[in-house]
């Protein structure tokens, strides 16, 4: 979701920041790098831990969680996320959101988006009471495929991902992995992905046998949050 679908990563980074800022902590960049596909409670535990914050984990966690109500919705989507959803969803191929994030902000994005997130068949969040571990581990992933009604294989799926973590994630899972990196990423961390693009719009469905966009592909609605 953060990353993928939404451009919402820099809106948790701006939201760090002025967290930090307000303790008169600096977030560095080499720190936000390292936060890129992480959980909200290890982004705070490490930010705390890292910087020295005179509060303490769960406060920082609370804060960010305020923040994110309010900051989060307004999230933009990502290059291509639109046209590749509802192409999909048109030909009927199965899709799951698997996230790292909690299922309160996949509820404050749905509710932003409703016929967007309407398009798939389940959602996993790190919340999922079946999700023991987190990405990097395989668990959200695992999860997510024993969520459609035919139970796919692992070699069956195909993962699209922003963050090293999530690369890993999927790779564990035994899956396909489409990534679009942030472009501060080390290429380093690219390397175990299927495939890397620049940006949704690069993707081509018939590498791995699926219907190849149309010239015209539907839309879906937007709410403006401005």
């Amino acid at each position: 979701m953060d990353g993928t679908v939404l451009n919402s990563e820099v809106i948790y980074h701006k939201m760090i920041n002025e967290l930090c800022g307000k303790y008169n902590r600096v977030y560095t960049k080499d720190l936000q790098i390292r936060m890129y596909g992480v959980t909200d409670r290890e982004i705070c535990e490490t930010v705390v831990k890292e910087l020295k914050m005179p509060i303490s984990i769960d406060e920082f966690e609370k804060q960010l969680t305020d923040l994110a109500q309010k900051l989060l919705p307004s999230a933009p989507l990502q290059r291509g996320a639109e046209r590749i959803l509802t192409h999909l969803h048109d030909y009927k191929i199965p899709m799951a959101l698997a996230t790292n994030s909690t299922e309160q902000a996949v509820r404050l994005h749905a509710a932003v988006r409703p016929k967007l997130f309407g398009m798939f068949h389940h959602k996993v969040s790190i919340t999922d009471p079946a999700v023991r571990q987190g990405k990097p581990s395989p668990d959200i992933y695992l999860v997510a495929a024993s969520k459609f009604p035919d139970k796919p294989q692992p070699q069956q799926c195909l993962v699209f991902e922003d963050s090293a973590v999530g690369v890993t994630s999927a790779i564990e899972a035994g899956m396909q992995v489409v990534m679009i990196p942030d472009p501060r990423l080390d290429r380093e961390h690219t390397r175990r992905a299927t495939i890397v693009i620049q940006s949704l719009m690069d993707f081509k469905p018939e590498l791995f046998g699926l219907p190849p966009f149309d010239d015209t592909p539907k839309r879906c609605d937007r709410v403006d949050t401005s």
